[in-house]
């Protein structure tokens, strides 16, 4: 498996595509098709069949993956995009400021 440099719970900006400079939380990452899926950015139309009696069907628009490649880490402290530097022990360090997250 690959390692990624985004983890859930993340704030990453959004570098390129139809929601370029957009700032949102990861929900969720998969390594193996080094993708993620990032709040209110992406979002696509899907068709939904009712699935029981009585149950609705319809148009549900839902948050689609990025390519992890096209988003890019928030720094907490400095609360700029940058690049992530790795120290002992796996902390993520800001490339710009120097803080660990």
């Amino acid at each position: 498996m690959k390692k990624m440099f985004v983890k859930t719970g993340d704030t990453v900006q959004v570098l390129s595509g139809k929601s370029k400079g957009v700032q949102g939380e990861v929900i969720a990452v998969s390594p193996a098709e080094d993708k993620v899926i990032v709040k209110k950015v992406n979002i696509v139309t899907k068709h939904i069949k009712p699935s029981k009696v009585g149950e609705t069907g319809g148009l549900v628009e839902v948050e689609s993956a990025l390519y992890a490649s096209k988003v890019q880490l928030v720094c907490p402290k400095c609360n700029e995009a940058t690049r992530v530097g790795h120290k002992k022990g796996g902390i993520r360090v800001c490339k710009k400021c120097g803080n660990e997250f």
